[in-house]
């Protein structure tokens, strides 16, 4: 993909992203990582879904330094360059404001594995981030902490979710399992106790969507 490419894709999920209600106004963020050049693609800040053009994209290198766009990029910058410095398997990553996840988030409260899409999918339990005021230092580094190593998704405390892939198509795939999980989950309480799988049972399920799902290459 070209520099144009990037540009046209981040604008494009900014509007699948509000589209699909995993965000309001001009809240959460996206960005994508090419991975020949490094360089970071960013959503600006506070900018209209519906109004964002390819010339509003934010471009910066790996340790975050702007080399491309007038625009200010999102408050969430250094959180969306951390990810990609500590995971070497993000591409992309989307921070969505979906109602659901956000009730856990409100709560402080972790989402456990409880479906089958959870299990194959996000990776680990959905940990909730310590809070920290929103662009800030201390906010990216509770992100990270809660993401680890292997989750692809972890709540944002009283503020939001953080979801990560490999590429865009899959980084929404996972946001929108996690809201799911969420909303399985909040309504399972509400009328009962739902139980996590059993770590056997989630590494089977990952083990069967990374080797043996779909149609055989």
């Amino acid at each position: 993909m070209g520099m144009n490419d990037f540009r046209k894709l981040i604008v494009a999920s900014g509007l699948r992203m509000y589209d699909m209600n995993l965000t309001v106004g001009t809240w959460g963020n996206i960005s994508l990582r090419d991975t020949e050049t490094g360089r970071i693609y960013l959503t600006p800040s506070g900018m209209n879904y519906h109004q964002c053009c390819s010339d509003d994209i934010v471009v910066c290198d790996a340790s975050g330094a702007i080399i491309e766009g007038e625009r200010v990029p999102t408050i969430e910058k250094d959180l969306h360059v951390g990810i990609y410095q500590k995971r070497p398997d993000v591409n992309a990553i989307v921070h969505t404001h979906p109602i659901y996840s956000l009730v856990f988030a409100t709560l402080g409260e972790d989402i456990p594995l409880v479906i089958d899409e959870a299990a194959q999918l996000l990776g680990d339990t959905v940990r909730c981030a310590e809070y920290a005021l929103p662009g800030t230092t201390e906010l990216a580094e509770n992100c990270l902490k809660a993401l680890g190593d292997k989750s692809n998704a972890c709540l944002l405390k009283s503020h939001g979710a953080v979801c990560v892939a490999g590429n865009m198509d899959m980084a929404f795939v996972i946001a929108t399992v996690l809201e799911q999980t969420a909303q399985v989950y909040y309504m399972g309480r509400a009328i009962g106790n739902p139980q996590p799988l059993s770590e056997k049972d989630i590494l089977c399920m990952q083990d069967f969507v990374k080797n043996r799902y779909g149609q055989r290459k």
